[in-house]
């Protein structure tokens, strides 16, 4: 005969059974990264003394002649002055924090800027207005990708909606200085060939970005030409080192922590 406790035992048994058997719901946690990018006051003081700082040094580096924030490219130089922009989370905000959330498409991100107002980065038009008025052009080197859209004869109809993007947050620009994934055959995700172009006819004196391909060249795990290696976590912090004397002395970086290179290095 079993007693009761036994079949009190019994029961426990099998409903803890039942329960171990039954899937966890999972528990939708909120993204800090994005909560903190799109609300802390943190973030927007961060990008306020980016700017600031910058705004600070472009006298001492409009007057030096030598100086140059691309390595290689220093030396007296008389070529017209220039700054290098990366555009999302740089001049402007709010694509990452969406876009994020989902897989990434070149043309989520186009269709995002035809339906979104920019959200602008603290400081940046501030900047940008103070370094035309020393004579400074300003550049915009972005991933934003050439792709045909349907309906559309303009072969890179994502320049002008990247153009309107930095506009709507007070900066006047062009599409000479606006320079996008895929308009020339050699321009691909590595920014080097980019910034290369730039110092052809200018003498690039700050960098900004969110990213650390916007300073260092071949520091992304799928290389693009002409880098031939894939990055690592350990190449990314070697190459720190090496440039230790350009940041915060014309190399300008905004933080991120919801997307970029950073993400699929090993």
């Amino acid at each position: 005969m079993i007693s009761t406790r036994s079949v009190t035992i019994i029961a426990s048994v099998f409903t803890l059974a039942a329960c171990a058997a039954k899937p966890v719901e999972p528990v939708s946690e909120p993204d800090h990264a994005i909560l903190w990018a799109a609300h802390a006051v943190e973030y927007q003081a961060i990008s306020m003394q980016v700017y600031s700082q910058a705004t600070r040094d472009l006298r001492e580096l409009v007057a030096n002649s030598s100086w140059s924030a691309l390595p290689g490219h220093e030396g007296p130089s008389n070529k017209p002055l220039a700054v290098i922009l990366d555009v999302d989370e740089t001049v402007t905000s709010g694509v990452d924090m969406e876009l994020t959330l989902e897989p990434f498409s070149n043309r989520r991100q186009f269709e995002w800027n035809l339906s979104h107002k920019a959200i602008p980065v603290r400081g940046v038009a501030e900047f940008v207005n103070a370094a035309k008025k020393r004579g400074v052009d300003a550049f915009f080197v972005t991933n934003h990708t050439c792709i045909p859209v349907e309906g559309n004869s303009d072969p890179c109809p994502q320049e002008k909606s990247t153009i309107d993007k930095i506009g709507e947050v007070g900066i006047e620009t062009d599409a000479d200085h606006v320079l996008l994934v895929g308009e020339n055959p050699d321009w691909n995700k590595e920014k080097l060939s980019r910034r290369e172009y730039v110092a052809e006819t200018h003498r690039v004196i700050m960098l900004f970005g969110d990213d650390y391909g916007d300073f260092v060249a071949c520091s992304r795990a799928k290389p693009s030409a002409p880098c031939t290696t894939p990055a690592t976590r350990a190449s990314r912090i070697e190459a720190l080192d090496t440039y230790k004397d350009y940041w915060g002395n014309g190399w300008y970086i905004l933080p991120n922590p919801m997307y970029g290179s950073w993400t699929s290095v090993q």
